[in-house]
């Protein structure tokens, strides 16, 4: 007689251990604790062998049964279930061991030792948001470019298209790793690039310095012998790294001294969303200077003309000529240095994304929150300010 759901849960316990049987070898061991023991009785050989199938009622009488029947079929092939069960036990500790995963932090240990912890700490948070969900199962031996690229357009389709690409490099780098050490005997991401699958977007070049001429740069800028007002335009760019025009056409309504908080509104910013930048206790300094000037009461940077304008944007152009920088650098410059050096110092990629207002906003592209990570912005521009502060003094 076949068990029933019904007589298994009426089972009583004993003073000693009792067996029901279900038939073929599948029985349920009914324990004075009162636990109920899955079991699975065979013979091999001639040698009477049994399985533990798990404990009811977390492992079900249907589900108990179709165990049964799959060893069944394995005692029918000539294959012991129990040797078998080992072996695949085996296998599953050799995949988890050659797993994307696994691999992928033995890469990282090796190749963080020479970064900048930051921007180590950083590449290891994205793989583990971005990438082991997908991917990280998976051993490096049946990895391939398709389900490589699974997980690279995912990310893309939330709009965060610079850290797909960056992702993409680093998968390469880790199987190139796996590789190296005997662990995969080829990297499928060497057979795409990033321009194959990923949608390209436009790009407008503009004149900016190599890193390393920044101090130089910094140094001149304050030393500046032109406006003071020009001075300090540059000074609060090279701090807040705004667009030019939502520089020169900043108003005094936007800023908030005791706050440390500049809020541009939408109609000025490119994207036409509301950008809040935090201001660094440098950047506060050179505000306070502008005040004293009493240029204006409306405007941070007035036109010379006085006439209810703003600075123009060749005011700044031609201050960077002046200073031996023509075709070389402008305004936007700023930007491009302050967003590479941040990311080389390992700072969240999400949070110069948002400081700089980009299009693409990656985690929040679907609705964009304009003071989303503003404490971590807010530590990141101070520690860009002092960065620059560093900068001028170590010359």
């Amino acid at each position: 007689m076949k068990l029933t759901d019904s007589e298994i849960k009426a089972a009583k316990p004993k003073e000693k251990p009792y067996s029901l049987p279900d038939g073929h070898g599948l029985v349920l061991m009914i324990q004075p604790s009162c636990a109920k023991w899955w079991r699975y009785r065979y013979r091999v050989n001639g040698t009477a062998k049994m399985l533990s199938l798990g404990v009811y009622p977390d492992v079900t009488l249907k589900e108990a049964r179709n165990q049964q029947a799959r060893f069944k079929e394995l005692l029918a092939q000539g294959v012991d279930p129990s040797l078998h069960r080992q072996e695949q036990k085996q296998l599953e500790a050799i995949a988890a061991t050659n797993s994307f995963e696994s691999v992928a932090r033995l890469w990282w240990t090796q190749w963080s030792a020479a970064r900048n912890q930051r921007h180590a700490s950083y590449t290891i948070r994205r793989l583990e948001a971005d990438i082991f969900p997908i991917i990280g199962r998976k051993p490096v031996t049946e990895l391939t470019a398709p389900m490589l690229l699974m997980a690279i357009k995912k990310i893309e389709s939330r709009g965060a298209l610079d850290i797909a690409k960056r992702a993409l490099t680093k998968c390469g780098q880790i199987m190139r790793y796996a590789v190296a050490h005997g662990l995969a005997e080829r990297n499928p991401a060497a057979d795409i690039k990033p321009s194959d699958v990923l949608t390209p977007t436009k790009k407008t070049n503009y004149a900016r310095l190599d890193q390393k001429e920044l101090p130089e740069l910094l140094q001149k800028i304050d030393t500046y012998d032109g406006q003071p007002l020009t001075r300090f335009a540059l000074q609060l760019m090279a701090l807040t790294f705004v667009r030019t025009s939502e520089l020169i056409g900043g108003r005094w309504e936007e800023i908030d001294l005791i706050k440390k908080q500049w809020r541009i509104p939408a109609e000025r910013m490119k994207m036409k969303t509301p950008h809040i930048v935090p201001l660094s206790d440098q950047a506060i300094a050179v505000l306070e200077k502008i005040k004293n000037l009493a240029a204006d009461q409306i405007l941070l940077f007035p036109n010379e003309k006085r006439n209810g304008k703003s600075m123009s944007n060749n005011t700044i152009l031609f201050a960077l000529y002046r200073m031996g920088y023509h075709s070389r650098m402008t305004g936007h410059g700023f930007r491009g240095i302050a967003s590479t050096i941040l990311h080389e110092q390992g700072f969240n990629h999400d949070h110069i994304e948002l400081q700089l207002a980009h299009t693409q906003r990656d985690a929040v592209s679907a609705a964009y929150n304009h003071a989303l990570y503003l404490e971590p912005r807010t530590r990141m521009m101070q520690q860009w300010a002092d960065y620059v502060d560093k900068l001028k003094r170590n010359i």
